[in-house]
């Protein structure tokens, strides 16, 4: 027996009614509340989805397995046009959720509310597609979306062209597949890297024994710099490619011997991977007061994923003034930040309900590394034998790690931040908002092989080891398709981030003068 065909106009019908509907393959796949609060890459990565075509980044992000798995969650087929389905715009895009009321039932909640029109200094840098959320300042009477609600707003994009892109895309993944690259190499990939962080380990820890403090924090900082290559392929299920073995193996490693928290990670990481660059929904790009790669952060953004305003205060705009000329001070302490993200999480996801996978082991296993962590980073500091050289260890060993932070905005903070609409195709977005960093083969082991973004946002699964091989047929699709690949060298994109900080740092002083004359305008009136 078939499934029903469903029109577009019954499939928002059902989301307004509260069903969480994605398109794979001109199929409706409903996702219960429960797999939506158990989905390990976390609910935001199928709630901007809600409504649209999902099925390159479904392939993207998921093994056949797991896709086989899903085809028992399919409702209904869709009517589809000439050139695919119509999207419509999720709700957690103009700033609905649903949420657990009192009495146990799922409502919709409005927590934030779209900006629009967009403020006139921006109109020429925003499209007409951009959607910004801002903070819901008072409660209105509504029960939950519109029917308009759920309709994208104007844009640029021909949904021709963004079906083309998509079915190219599908075709090079065939490509991707058919040439083993997803297949892991043990030997000579993680051969070489497994011994370069023994290495470290042991000179790091001969280094402590003969009292060399500060060059065994200097060890310390390497291997942790290196090892974080290792717990992103962990992260994205690209080492063994099952669940439980993955993440045990990066909780050992992410969570005890470095202290930080993998399932904040890959929570954090999949949304940034869904919406790259969007100012109100990536995580990546929401740095304030630190730093602002647009003027749109001028406006007090609400951040969908940190579910908090992004209060562009005093301080902020202190910081931003001179964001181009602290960034890599900034950049040096960004581990602690990490740090802090960390255990903020595991505190938030305390009492939220059981992950998939086998219920909340991987909870508690956090937790209980991340003790164990403590214990030992602790019994080092205080091995130093004063507080000078426990700070200076302290200092060290986190700052060396530093350059895989600036390594990583590189690949994004020089990109476009405008939100193109839910019509655009997964490559086009990713081509659009990130760049490779050049590397010769020779040194790529510095950069985990990550310096190759463009590729790894089209296939996250991939193991890294074979990611070179698969930006020649990335490059290919880019230039068949008539789309840019962008990439610079380590330098020329470092001169390229500063410069993107410094253009928004030189607006907000252009802004501060503006809002000045009009106050002297005022004063001046007054005066007459």
């Amino acid at each position: 027996m078939g499934v029903p065909l469903w029109t577009r106009e019954q499939v928002a019908c059902r989301i307004l009614a509260g069903d969480a509907l994605f398109i794979r393959h001109n199929k409706i796949v409903r996702v219960p509340q429960s797999w939506l609060d158990a989905h390990p890459g976390g609910s935001l990565a199928i709630q901007h989805f809600v409504g649209r075509d999902a099925t390159d980044e479904v392939s993207a992000f998921h093994s056949d397995e797991t896709m086989r798995r899903m085809q028992g969650y399919e409702i209904a087929e869709v009517e589809v046009g000439e050139h695919g389905w119509e999207p419509l715009l999720p709700p957690v895009m103009s700033g609905w959720v649903r949420k657990r009321a009192q009495d146990g039932t799922m409502r919709w909640h409005r927590e934030a509310t779209t900006l629009k029109p967009l403020p006139e200094e921006y109109s020429e840098t925003t499209p007409s597609s951009q959607i910004l959320l801002i903070p819901q300042k008072e409660l209105q009477a509504q029960n939950g979306p519109s029917r308009a609600s759920l309709e994208p707003g104007p844009s640029s994009l021909s949904l021709e062209t963004e079906s083309q892109h998509s079915q190219a895309f599908k075709e090079l993944h065939q490509r991707i597949i058919d040439a083993g690259l997803y297949q892991t190499r043990y030997i000579g990939g993680y051969g070489p890297e497994v011994l370069r962080y023994a290495i470290f380990i042991i000179i790091s820890v001969l280094a402590y024994r003969r009292e060399w403090f500060l060059t065994s924090a200097f060890f310390l900082g390497l291997f942790w710099h290196q090892v974080t290559f290792t717990v992103h392929d962990l992260g994205h299920l690209g080492v063994t490619h099952k669940w439980a073995v993955d993440r045990l193996i990066a909780i050992f490693i992410a969570d005890f011997m470095g202290g930080l928290s993998v399932g904040w990670w890959v929570d954090n990481h999949n949304t940034h991977h869904i919406v790259t660059n969007h100012p109100t929904h990536d995580p990546d790009i929401q740095h304030l007061p630190f730093f602002a790669i647009s003027p749109v952060f001028f406006k007090s953004l609400w951040s969908s994923y940190y579910k908090r305003v992004m209060v562009f205060d005093a301080f902020a705009k202190v910081f931003i003034r001179f964001q181009h000329k602290l960034f890599y001070v900034i950049m040096s302490l960004a581990r602690f930040n990490l740090y802090a993200n960390s255990y903020v999480f595991l505190a938030k996801t305390a009492f939220q309900p059981p992950k998939a996978r086998g219920g909340r082991w991987w909870w508690w296993t956090e937790v209980g590394c991340l003790g164990l962590f403590f214990c030992w980073y602790t019994a080092v500091l205080r091995g130093c034998g004063s507080w000078q050289k426990a700070l200076g260890f302290l200092l060290i060993s986190n700052i060396i790690p530093s350059p895989l932070h600036v390594q990583i905005v590189l690949s994004h903070f020089s990109r476009s931040t405008a939100d193109m609409g839910v019509k655009e195709s997964f490559p086009a977005r990713q081509l659009r908002t990130t760049v490779d960093v050049i590397c010769s083969p020779s040194i790529e082991f510095i950069h985990g092989g990550l310096h190759l973004q463009v590729t790894h946002h089209f296939f996250p699964r991939l193991p890294r080891h074979n990611l070179r091989a698969a930006s020649i047929l990335v490059k290919e699709f880019a230039k068949e398709r008539g789309l840019e690949y962008a990439e610079f060298g380590f330098v020329e994109g470092n001169a390229e981030v500063r410069g993107t900080l410094k253009q928004v740092a030189d607006q907000l002083k252009i802004v501060g003068m503006v809002a000045d004359s009009h106050v002297q305008e005022q004063l001046d009136g007054f005066k007459h």
